[in-house]
């Protein structure tokens, strides 16, 4: 059977009567749903307060704890986003860098599949990337900057077709760089080697979508790949299934682990300060999932604030 239409107060009834949960106040809680949604809300915060036998709310489940999650992962997602954006940025400037400093700044180079790996499996990969940076140099009419360096120099260099890239392409643009200029930019990460910093790419990629188009971030794990062990996940003692580790490769945990090496010193000691602070917050004002609860849910061990206590 398809999911009927209801109305506000059909919803509000459902969740009421029928799901156990307790709704104090109706009026707010027909205002949260008109602005944000059954389904991003209730579907999408929900399973945690639920009991699986029965299919309703644990006693006592009020709406507000559901806003209160919500709200929890909303400020988690700008959190994130924003140090993320700290990663992607620097990333777009060491990749037009080196590569410029290798080919020059004419725009020739870059379109140009020679001066990328060459290995056979790239091929495709490669050539839809140089037919997205030929649409910037040569046809993008949206971004002014474009326009001007058109117009002017005859000429898009690589360090403004760049700006355009979203972080997923400037992700892919890494791994098909040749060796020398991809090592060149892992040198400006201490402890990153070429082949990690894919990897972490690639994660953060996949994390960034989540959080700019609004989904559950708090425990998501990405299925397609994993980051990779560090000498943090042993100083750390993080648990382990067999010889894999449990946390910190897929989950939320595996990003801070991530973020750790690939932001400097100073910003890491501020976004964890930001995350503490964030976690504790909800924990003040929900007394329905437990703080180690929400930290199993994130993949974060309890020891996870001793993370800047060790060397790199």
């Amino acid at each position: 059977m398809i999911k009927p239409y209801l109305t506000y107060a059909q919803q509000i009834q459902k969740l009421r009567d029928d799901k156990g949960l307790v709704l104090s106040d109706e009026t707010y809680a027909e205002q949260m749903l008109t602005d944000i949604g059954y389904f991003s809300l209730i579907g999408g915060y929900k399973n945690l307060f639920i009991n699986p036998m029965t299919r309703k709310y644990e006693g006592g489940t009020t709406f507000e704890d559901i806003v209160a999650l919500y709200q929890f992962d909303e400020e988690l997602r700008q959190l994130t986003f924003k140090y993320l954006g700290k990663v992607e940025q620097k990333i777009r400037q060491l990749i037009s860098y080196c590569f410029c400093a290798c080919y020059g700044e004419q725009q020739i180079h870059y379109l140009t599949a020679a001066n990328y790996n060459q290995n056979p499996g790239n091929a495709v990969a490669v050539t839809k990337l140089i037919n997205k940076l030929d649409y910037h140099a040569n046809r993008n009419t949206e971004k002014q900057y474009l326009v001007h360096q058109r117009r002017v120099y005859h000429n898009v260099p690589l360090w403004v077709t760049t700006k355009i890239l979203t972080f997923g392409e400037l992700s892919k643009f890494y791994a098909l760089l040749q060796h020398r200029q991809q090592s060149a930019i892992s040198k400006s990460y201490e402890h990153v080697s070429e082949k990690s910093l894919i990897r972490y790419l690639n994660g953060m990629t996949l994390f960034r979508n989540v959080c700019a188009h609004g989904e559950r971030l708090f425990s998501h794990n990405i299925a397609q790949m994993e980051f990779p062990d560090t000498p943090l996940h042993k100083k750390m003692n993080l648990p382990k299934k067999g010889i894999q580790y449990a946390v910190g490769k897929k989950d939320y945990f595996g990003l801070v682990i991530a973020l750790r090496y690939m932001l400097s010193r100073q910003d890491f000691l501020i976004y964890k300060r930001e995350l503490k602070k964030l976690i504790d917050s909800y924990c003040r004002k929900s007394q329905r999932l437990s703080k180690p609860d929400l930290l199993t849910q994130m993949g974060m061990p309890v020891n996870w604030e001793t993370i800047t206590r060790y060397k790199l």
